[in-house]
């Protein structure tokens, strides 16, 4: 909005100067150059007077001209300040809304980069209704998340004091999803170092980038080029698993993934996973196990007994996985 009617108010002073140049030209006769100094003297009551209208009839026009000219740039002036005033103060009521609600934010997660990476990110939290903050350097980019209603900040995700302002002593997770493979590496440094129970994501542009970032203390890399690769040689190779990953993964069938953490105080602690329910009654799959000591059951047996701390690994669809996750709280 400020940028368009800056541009207005320039196009109004200008095109009134050139109005009075083509005047000036048509009644005194002068030469363009002149006729625009005069116009732009009147315009500016500048006035140097060492050239002026000599006919009625310019005299006449340069009057109407110098007195529709103070208006015209009065106006243009006043309409450019209070344009960046009003940008300025949207601006200033926007960031404080934006760090009053951050200061409540708990349990979160922090998107670092808003880029290719990032953006798709940011588009499936959204979807699933996750709350997230986003650390981006483009400026049109922030604007263009906090039009979607994300909350979003111009910031250098590097720095200290910008994953600070983003919440990460209170946040649950980060993604790392910057371009350059050095900055994602110290994103996660500082990162672990602000909160060592932070579960952080990082995107490696190069395969090698892969042990740096695990040193660095992310819990898991992604390398988008690799799985890329993966994917396409699945589709080529065997077109019908690379339909069915297709259609889980952009959620074509209504069904997701999920992870379920099995509490102390639920009914399933003890059970054998045939005798739950969770498949016959749910229709949910449980495609694998990760105990509380990291150890992971992968297709688990209907023999296999679930324990307290389990993680179950499901596919179901959302209002199956949602009774699943109250069950495996114990609550009802």
């Amino acid at each position: 909005m400020r940028k368009f009617r800056i541009r207005d108010a320039v196009i109004a002073v200008l095109g009134f100067i050139l109005l009075g140049t083509i005047t000036f030209h048509l009644i005194e006769g002068w030469s363009l150059l002149d006729s625009l100094y005069v116009s732009a003297q009147t315009v500016t009551t500048v006035g140097f007077g060492d050239v002026a209208p000599k006919t009625a009839a310019g005299r006449v026009f340069a009057i109407g001209f110098m007195l529709v000219g103070v208006g015209v740039v009065l106006y243009a002036l006043t309409s450019t300040v209070q344009s960046i005033v009003q940008s300025e103060l949207v601006a200033a009521l926007g960031q404080r809304r934006r760090t009053r609600k951050m200061s409540h934010l708990k349990e979160h997660l922090i998107i670092c980069g808003a880029g290719r990476v990032g953006s798709n990110v940011i588009r499936d939290l959204r979807r699933v209704g996750e709350k997230f903050v986003v650390l981006e350097r483009d400026a049109e980019r922030v604007a263009e998340l906090n039009r979607h209603g994300d909350t979003a900040m111009v910031r250098d995700a590097t720095l200290e004091e910008s994953l600070r302002e983003a919440g990460v002593l209170q946040a649950r997770g980060l993604a790392a999803c910057l371009a350059d493979d050095a900055d994602n590496v110290y994103v996660v440094l500082t990162a672990r170092d602000l909160n060592p129970n932070l579960h952080i994501v990082a995107r490696a542009a190069e395969e090698q980038a892969e042990v740096k970032l695990i040193r660095a203390g992310a819990n898991r890399v992604v390398a988008p080029t690799i799985i890329g690769g993966y994917r396409m040689a699945v589709a080529l190779t065997k077109p019908a698993v690379g339909d069915f990953i297709d259609s889980i993964t952009a959620s074509k069938l209504d069904l997701a993934f999920e992870q379920v953490e099995v509490e102390p105080s639920s009914a399933l602690v003890d059970q054998e996973l045939r005798t739950t329910g969770i498949r016959p009654e749910l229709n949910i799959v449980v495609v694998g196990i990760r105990r509380a000591d990291g150890e992971m059951l992968f297709n688990p047996s209907g023999g296999t007994k679930i324990s307290a701390g389990d993680m179950l690994i499901t596919i179901g669809r959302p209002e199956s996985q949602e009774k699943l996750s109250h069950l495996a709280k114990g609550s009802k």
